[in-house]
């Protein structure tokens, strides 16, 4: 099973499309920081993403971008090799 990251905060509705995308690829569990409430981890996401929006996902390590970023990788078919990776 694949491990999901997400960088998100509360009231974020690509993140919301996000999840809702991941689950009906099967995903079950993505483990969410919450940027919003702890400004240190905002730091860290840019940090390592140079993006200052969220949400910011990774699959098993691997950064893969934002809710648009995960659409595309879905449309070419690429998602689902990552998620069974």
């Amino acid at each position: 099973m694949s491990s999901i990251l997400m960088y998100s905060t509360t009231v974020c509705p690509y993140c919301t499309r996000a999840e809702f995308l991941l689950q009906k690829k099967g995903i079950t569990h993505i483990e969410k920081i919450w940027v919003d409430h702890q400004p240190d981890k905002m730091q860290h996401m840019i940090k390592i993403t140079g993006r200052r929006t969220v949400p910011q996902i990774f699959i098993n390590d691997v950064h893969v971008g934002g809710y648009d970023d995960l659409a595309r990788l879905d449309r070419m078919g690429r998602l689902d090799e990552m998620l069974q990776a």
